[in-house]
């Protein structure tokens, strides 16, 4: 079983997160937050094992971006570590 990401680390990536989502798709931040929090990327963030937490907000937005765009967070270039 793995341990869960600290409340205080996941709060401002949810803060984060609903802001940079409710910018870029000109929706609310509660809605942005609903969508975001029902991710795969949260889900992720959440698993303390794979310590997402050490990327930037801006990274997590991608991984989440790669996630609505391909179904899968995993595509994002901060995972799959391609050269741009």
């Amino acid at each position: 079983m793995s341990k869960r990401t600290a409340p205080s680390i996941l709060q401002m990536f949810d803060t984060e997160l609903a802001r940079l989502i409710a910018e870029n798709r000109k929706i609310s931040e509660m809605d942005a937050l609903r969508i975001f929090l029902a991710s795969e990327t949260h889900t992720m963030l959440e698993n303390d094992d794979m310590k997402l937490w050490y990327f930037s907000p801006l990274a997590i937005y991608d991984m989440w971006e790669a996630e609505e765009a391909t179904g899968d967070p995993r595509n994002s270039l901060y995972i799959r570590g391609d050269e741009v």
